[in-house]
């Protein structure tokens, strides 16, 4: 499984952005895709996941702020980000999980949001 993040970039606090990944290969098999974050000097975390049959989950921190969800393009999964803050300043990674327990990650898109 291959997967491809888009739409980071800079935006000033209060504002939007939305991120995009698309999985390909074997990815019929995907059972949960998710977006984590990793900001400088910090351990990544689970920001929000959404599963096959549409279940989502997210850390408090964004709950109301951020929305997760699934593209009509099979394996494509969104984060809708609003009311950005400093704090959310970070590397924003997707990752998948197929129903054997297989990990895959993407390459990461920087989200800064200036203080």
């Amino acid at each position: 499984v291959h997967l491809v993040e888009s739409g980071g970039g800079l935006v000033q606090a209060g504002g939007s952005l939305r991120l995009s990944c698309a999985a390909s290969g074997s990815a019929f098999s995907i059972y949960v895709m998710a977006w984590y974050r990793q900001a400088p000097g910090k351990q990544r975390e689970l920001v929000a996941k959404i599963t096959s049959g549409g279940t989502t989950t997210y850390i408090d921190s964004v709950k109301g702020r951020f929305t997760i969800s699934r593209g009509s393009a099979p394996n494509t999964v969104y984060l809708q980000m609003g009311s950005l803050r400093p704090e959310d300043t970070a590397i924003y990674y997707c990752n998948a999980v197929d129903f054997n327990g297989g990990s895959y990650w993407g390459q990461g898109t920087q989200v800064s949001v200036p203080s």
